[in-house]
């Protein structure tokens, strides 16, 4: 079954001295400040969509790991992922680079960066996001 999420932005005012709001409406978690100079400059306390791009990049790809790691009748102790996206003014969006640690028991390093790597390709995020250079790290923790 499909599933549908909703977000919605408010702007006002031309792009280098204008604002707006975005609101997350599915959820209904809250209303966030963005602005020009918080995506090409400072954040200086509002958001971007890169950095929104940031957060479903970095849940999608922990949970796609989580559920290969399950494939392969293994489950982890933690996940942790993060992801830092470049955004260079007047090109766009410039590359994605993941960095993955997880604790994963009886798992050895090679079978951990094959099903990281897997998990890159098979995260859904990380299929929509085809037109842009992604990179990751991965480490196994002990």
């Amino acid at each position: 079954m499909a599933t549908v999420r909703s977000a919605h932005t408010v702007w006002q005012g031309d792009l280098p001295t204008g604002s707006g709001q975005v609101t997350l409406d599915s959820s209904g978690l809250g209303s966030y400040d963005v602005t020009w100079k918080a995506r090409a400059e400072q954040a200086e306390g509002k958001t971007s969509p890169e950095e929104l791009i940031a957060a479903a990049h970095s849940a999608c790809f922990s949970m796609a790991f989580s559920h290969a790691l399950g494939q392969e009748g293994k489950t982890p102790d933690e996940v942790q992922t993060s992801a830092d996206v470049t955004f260079q003014p007047g090109e766009g969006i410039t590359g994605i680079h993941l960095t993955l640690v997880a604790k994963v028991p009886g798992l050895n390093e090679e079978d951990f960066q094959r099903i990281a790597e897997g998990a890159k390709i098979g995260c859904p995020v990380s299929a929509a996001l085809t037109g842009t250079t992604i990179t990751l790290e991965a480490r196994l923790a002990s």
